[in-house]
């Protein structure tokens, strides 16, 4: 059986287009037309069928791409049947033949599942970036930091004893060493970097009636550390840069980028994820040492009630919000521990307080 048609073909050399008798052999699969120069025959499978509006073009080839442009009507719907029922139609080319408005929501699909990789896939695959990072890694970003960003700031060196003294009669669970720094500042906040120095300035100190809320913020930002929460933040933030180097493996790429922005540590603000983990890992170390935790409670209330603890601050935490303070309360009432009276954290702690 044979379909026979007339048709415009373009060599894809010359713009000059030729007008030819198409013939389709049906049981041999192949188109048969006669130019001014050859003889062509192309098989089927070896055509791509692309649909216009009113008709139908046959690429075929590379370079150069010949086309057969079809208009008959009744000829493109036995093509087309013919074509359907001997599953000749690859999902490349259904697509190609869509509408045009299924086009514009497959696109607007694919731009929709683009923004949620943005939004949350890549930011996810970049803070699992850090299991490909040394811990070694972050003793030397919290390092530079330090230096650069507390060259102007004011250490107090006695109280920074008295601290040092007073984290040493706690265990803290870390997987690293500890280093307790003290800053005369009104700036009533503390912080946690990478490398394990924990900077707290005598603004918060003096917020502070007992050794148990000391207590309580040194269990939360010695959280911070052992949960490399400011290192998961900051490949976080640079996800967009870190995606194809996790993608990659590349550890030394990740560690680049992460060494040219070592300075936005500045401006890292936990998430609410590793805030509420670092309010439940500084609970237990505060109850395993047989501290109240209530003193942690009362801190975080001190905190809300100065609305203080916002700009700009390193590393600054979410505020400490009434869903905080809730959080912690319920972790309180539905814990059970036992808490005694600690006189040689007493005497440090009030020592730190310059209340000797």
């Amino acid at each position: 059986m044979t379909l026979e048609t007339t048709a415009i073909f373009y060599d894809g050399i010359s713009s000059v287009a030729q007008e030819i008798i198409l013939i389709f052999d049906v049981k041999k699969e192949t188109f048969h037309f006669k130019s001014h120069e050859s003889f062509y025959s192309w098989e089927v499978t070896k055509i791509n069928f692309i649909k216009k509006k009113d008709w139908i073009e046959l690429q075929y080839g590379d370079s150069p791409i010949m086309i057969v442009k079809i208009e008959n009507k009744t000829f493109i719907d036995n093509i087309k049947a013919f074509l359907a029922s001997n599953g000749h139609i690859g999902w490349y080319q259904k697509m190609i033949n869509l509408d045009l408005k299924i086009h514009f929501g497959i696109s607007l699909f694919i731009l929709g599942l683009i923004a949620l990789c943005y939004l949350y896939v890549i930011p996810w695959a970049g803070e699992k970036s850090t299991i490909l990072i040394p811990e070694s890694y972050d003793t030397k970003l919290g390092s530079v930091f330090f230096e650069n960003n507390t060259l102007l700031s004011t250490v107090d060196s006695s109280k920074t004893n008295h601290l040092n003294e007073f984290t040493k009669k706690l265990k803290l669970k870390n997987s690293r060493p500890l280093h307790f720094i003290v800053i005369d500042s009104n700036i009533e906040n503390a912080f946690a970097l990478p490398d394990g120095t924990i900077v707290v300035y005598t603004g918060i100190i003096n917020l502070m009636d007992n050794y148990e809320e000391l207590a309580g913020l040194i269990g939360h930002e010695v959280a911070h550390i052992n949960q490399r929460h400011s290192m998961k933040m900051l490949c976080r933030n640079l996800s967009g840069y870190l995606f194809i180097s996790t993608v990659l493996g590349d550890a030394n790429g990740i560690m680049a980028v992460l060494g040219e922005n070592v300075n936005t540590l500045l401006s890292l603000s936990f998430s609410r994820e590793f805030e509420h983990e670092a309010d439940a890992e500084g609970l237990k170390i505060v109850t395993e040492n047989r501290v109240n935790p209530e003193g942690m409670l009362r801190l975080f209330k001190k905190l809300q009630t100065e609305n203080k603890i916002e700009i700009p601050e390193f590393l600054s935490s979410h505020p400490v919000t009434k869903d905080r303070i809730s959080y912690i309360n319920k972790m309180i009432k539905t814990n059970s521990f036992r808490s005694v009276k600690n006189s040689k954290l007493t005497d440090l702690f009030n020592k730190i307080k310059d209340e000797e």
